[in-house]
């Protein structure tokens, strides 16, 4: 089990299992908490080690990421041990994969170029909203509803037209969302699954770097290492120019577009949310032909 890998490689796999093991109680893993004060949350490193069967001295040297090739086995065991889910699994498939491959020069950010037809498809989703995301959450395009339905947005610069930046640092996103906890919630476990395997990615750590920075809530999210955010299928707006609206989310991967993903929100036709949809479409200021994220964030 020796690692072989360039040190480092495993540092993120390393925080990764301390963040789980952590929020993990024995009771949650069928342990009877012994007599005493524990000294940390969750479990003792000896625990895990115990329940996954493999040696302490092993987890340890995982945890400090100085042992960065366990084997499948040994990861699913800790994935048994720590009870993930099918995601949480998946994530930890993945940090093991980054950390035994050599990793140099972080890669360039995916380009935030949207494609012409893009555009149209765009344009032709109307009246429902719909914009093209960029895998850190950056608003690279939309078409008039899909900008107006986060109300005060269209405020900021288009290059800091960001979902995750509006959500915790933007005033009007308390207000649109009546389960503000849950989206926030949602948002930071699905940028922490992407940060996760490309932890050096600028466009990540930039993001990430100025959230942490200015919102507490932010911070304490991002310290949980959570990476199964569920979305859920309705979301509900209480907008501030055309009322509350229940819509139907859909998230779409865009072929060729590495990192890049559609999202809409649709109504039945004839329902009162339709017609605020409709509303909405109308009201909004069009969509100027440049309005999409010209150079990456800074």
């Amino acid at each position: 089990m020796a690692s072989q890998s360039a040190p480092g490689d495993g540092a993120e796999l390393g925080r990764y299992l301390r963040a789980r093991r952590t929020q993990t109680s024995p009771e949650h893993v069928g342990l009877t908490p012994g007599a005493g004060l524990r000294r940390t949350p969750g479990l003792r490193r000896e625990e895990v080690a115990t329940l996954a069967g493999i040696s302490i001295d092993y987890y340890v040297r995982l945890e400090r990421g100085k042992e960065t090739r366990p084997s499948p086995a040994v990861l699913d065991s800790l994935a048994r041990a720590l009870r993930m889910d099918d995601q949480e699994h998946q994530h930890l498939r993945e940090l093991a994969a980054r950390a035994a491959r050599y990793i140099g020069e972080p890669p360039p950010a995916p380009s935030p170029t949207v494609r012409p037809h893009l555009k149209l498809l765009l344009e032709s989703l109307r009246p429902n909203p719909a914009y093209v995301i960029s895998r850190s959450m950056d608003m690279l395009a939309s078409n008039p509803g899909g900008l107006a339905l986060y109300a005060g947005l269209d405020d900021w610069p288009v290059k800091h037209r960001n979902l995750a930046r509006y959500l915790f640092l933007h005033p009007a996103a308390r207000d649109l969302f009546p389960d503000w906890d849950r989206q926030i919630t949602g948002c930071v476990a699905r940028l922490r699954a992407v940060a996760g395997t490309a932890p050096d990615a600028p466009d990540l750590t930039n993001l990430v770097g100025e959230l942490l920075l200015k919102s507490a809530d932010f911070a304490g999210l991002w310290e949980r290492y959570e990476v199964t955010g569920r979305k859920p299928a309705h979301k509900t707006f209480h907008h501030p120019q055309v009322g509350t609206l229940v819509l139907t989310s859909q998230s779409l991967h865009v072929e060729g577009t590495p990192g890049q993903r559609i999202g809409v929100y649709t109504a039945e036709p004839g329902t009162p949310d339709h017609d605020a949809l409709l509303l909405l479409d109308m009201s909004a200021p069009a969509i100027s032909p440049g309005s999409q994220l010209p150079h990456p964030p800074s």
